[in-house]
């Protein structure tokens, strides 16, 4: 128990400790930054010259990619709407509710009792609310206020983040009990894809704040155990997710919004039989993908063509 504590007390000092540690990078070289997640994770320094597996591929494109600008748009969860409107998708986007370029300026009376909020620059931090007639706005306000002043993606090297014009967005809050597998949060089917060519899904459920269910499937929806690791928050999953009605239209879906991208994850859900659009996501866990066996993130990088041998 007294160890336990100890722990608790410790993390956010820890935390706080990296980030400056990470801004320092940051501000010496972007390029150095990287370098040193890439060496952490895999004890080996990252081959810009030849880049070969898919997380040495994401970094190099991070800094040498032509589309580059589109980025900033298109893993914005707000600015990419439009895009997926003019692929002919539009019927996959979640209904929104709501935007607001400032806390002080939500709405909350014009919000239904059941909706889902976020930035269009962040991850992980969500209000789900289920009950809006309990919920407590004044804190939310000042949470999200206090969310559109960080600055996103500078620790990882993900300046395409911080260069996004921070925002925030209500949409309609899906059911999560209406899908193909129990889980207790919406199932991700997150849709890795090269230049209009849908490989391998990555499938996350059962989310909680410190833990999520994972496992690889091919197009032909075989698991793919092997190619994951387990890792403290994600853990390879024992349960069998079933094949998505949608799964056709999901990849080709994935097909169009990634032509003309050399690698991009397209992550999708599937709600009581219809497939719904997540986000387009450029540099998957920021081009450092340890929870992936060295045979995957090899067969990945063979598919993505970047322009360098």
């Amino acid at each position: 128990m007294l160890i336990s504590q100890i722990k608790d007390i410790l993390r956010p000092i820890y935390a706080a400790f990296q980030r400056v540690e990470m801004n320092l990078l940051w501000h010496i070289s972007p390029r150095l930054l990287a370098n040193y997640h890439y060496k952490r994770c895999y004890h080996r320094a990252l081959n810009w010259e030849h880049p070969h597996d898919v997380d040495e591929k994401i970094n190099w494109l991070k800094f040498n990619g032509q589309e580059l600008s589109r980025w900033v748009t298109l893993a914005d969860k707000f600015r990419v709407r439009s895009y997926v409107e003019k692929c002919g998708l539009g019927d996959m986007l979640v209904p929104l509710y709501g935007q607001w370029n400032k806390a002080e300026e939500i709405d909350w009376a014009a919000l239904p009792e059941r909706f889902v909020m976020k930035t269009n620059n962040g991850s992980g931090d969500v209000l789900i609310c289920h009950e809006k007639s309990r919920l407590d706005t004044a804190h939310w306000t000042r949470k999200f206020s206090k969310l559109l002043k960080l600055k996103y993606g500078l620790d990882h090297a993900e300046s395409h983040y911080a260069q996004m014009q921070p925002c925030i967005v209500a949409e309609e809050l899906l059911d999560c009990t209406k899908q193909a597998v129990t889980s207790s949060s919406l199932v991700d089917y997150k849709i890795w894809s090269f230049d209009g060519r849908p490989a391998y899904i990555w499938v996350c459920f059962n989310r909680t704040a410190h833990s999520c269910e994972v496992m690889v499937y091919d197009l032909d929806w075989n698991a793919h155990p092997e190619f994951c690791v387990d890792r403290d928050h994600y853990k390879v999953s024992h349960t069998a997710v079933p094949r998505p009605e949608t799964l056709e239209r999901m990849l080709d879906a994935a097909a169009r919004l990634s032509k003309g991208f050399p690698i991009v994850r397209v992550d999708l859900y599937e709600v009581d039989s219809k497939p719904y659009f997540g986000e387009m996501t450029f540099t998957p866990a920021a081009g450092f993908n340890y929870f992936y066996t060295r045979e995957f993130l090899n067969i990945l990088g063979e598919l993505a063509e970047i322009g360098v041998n």
